[in-house]
């Protein structure tokens, strides 16, 4: 998922140097949005990794 974040942000940046606004703009919320997302899954896994697997084994 950062990998998709990462090629929208590269989008954005290469739209916006073209004049293209619109599209920048877009690459760039999808981008904010992939990475925020793929945080909180990394947190969530995370926290279960600490707390309820370790109980399992």
């Amino acid at each position: 998922m950062l990998k998709w974040a990462l090629i929208f942000a590269v989008i954005g940046l290469v739209a916006g140097a073209l004049g293209f606004g619109g599209i920048a703009g877009g690459a760039f919320g999808i981008a904010k949005f992939l990475f925020w997302a793929a945080i909180i899954i990394a947190v969530v896994l995370f926290l279960l990794g600490v707390t309820i697997f370790r109980k399992v084994t």
